[in-house]
């Protein structure tokens, strides 16, 4: 049986919980395509999110690996396609840390794109009625962070595909946040559910559009 690792971050940025947590655990041992599901927290720090989660690939030696985020105010389900090289940080992460302009990896690419089928996930999430879409950037705070590390990791594992989610608020959180959409705990579940799906049944992406005007 292979195994598919999926990670969550902990509450940040003064919120009480962190969505992708919140639905991530409750992947925990499912089995999807005679894979088993695991998931892990990650710390929202920079460099310790790293070495969590690479000691997690290590240990599990997984075929897939899909990092969850927060991005507070985003619609829907967006499925990232690109990390940058560089750590730029509005706020501390939750040691207090705050690099501006500092490379992830020094000396490493500019750029690693999604190892996911990305397209395809939003186009089979879309077929189920939830709002997904393609994104463009993954910020540059700890999120951004780990997708880097993470595709930098799996870049030395042939046939690994890995790669980065974000999702919105939950409705708990958006309620003390004026306007700010939401998205039900129980939809992202559905959503995540059929990312990992997607990940393990196709070989390659489905070109269809998904860019961005701006």
């Amino acid at each position: 049986m292979g195994t598919v690792l999926i990670t969550g971050f902990e509450p940040f940025g003064g919120e009480t919980v962190n969505p992708s947590w919140e639905v991530v655990k409750q992947l925990e041992g499912l089995n999807i395509d005679n894979c088993r599901v695991v998931t892990r927290q990650l710390p929202c720090v920079f460099g310790e999110s790293l070495t969590v989660l690479n000691a997690a690939i290590d240990e599990l030696e997984p075929c897939v690996v899909i990092a969850v985020g927060q991005a507070g105010g985003r619609v829907d389900v967006t499925v990232e396609r690109v990390a940058i090289n560089v750590d730029d940080a509005r706020i501390p992460d939750n040691r207090g840390q705050q690099p501006v302009d500092v490379a992830i990896v020094p000396d490493g690419p500019a750029a690693w794109f999604s190892a996911l089928p990305i397209k395809a996930m939003v186009a089979a999430m879309r077929e189920k009625g939830i709002p997904a879409s393609v994104s463009q950037t993954a910020g540059t705070f700890v999120c951004n962070h780990v997708m880097y590390g993470l595709l930098n990791k799996i870049s030395a594992k042939p046939g690994v595909k890995g790669g980065f989610i974000h999702i919105p608020y939950l409705p708990e959180q958006a309620a003390a946040h004026a306007g700010a959409p939401s998205m039900a705990a129980q939809t992202v579940k559905d959503a995540l559910e059929i990312a990992i799906t997607v990940a393990l049944r196709q070989a390659s992406d489905i070109k269809v559009a998904g860019g961005a005007t701006h």
